[in-house]
């Protein structure tokens, strides 16, 4: 992440700035689904079992606005498109969208 220049960008540190329903609203109408959103390497995910159930996209939402760890990190918006995580794919395609 650190070759990219986000100084236009603004930036939310979920920890302190616990996000809010609308915030989440907003990133599943560009991602999709809440389960996209959603990380299964949260410390929280084995602790609570969750692999072992089946999750609808109500109960993604309502665990990744119980806990910011359940959002899968980071999260970049630009215009209409969003990246989420840091996976070699999309830090590549991040990289085109920002250098085109």
């Amino acid at each position: 992440m650190k070759q990219f220049d986000f100084k236009d960008f603004q930036k939310q540190d979920i920890k302190t700035q616990l996000l809010n329903e609308q915030q989440i609203e907003e990133m599943k109408k560009r991602a999709g689904t809440y389960e996209a959103l959603f990380s299964r390497k949260a410390r929280k995910y084995k602790e609570l079992g969750l692999k072992d159930k089946v999750l609808n996209e109500k109960d993604y939402k309502d665990f990744i606005l119980s806990d910011y760890t359940f959002l899968k990190r980071p999260v970049i918006i630009d215009e209409n498109k969003i990246f989420i995580g840091s996976d070699k794919k999309n830090l590549e395609n991040l990289d085109s969208h920002l250098n085109g």
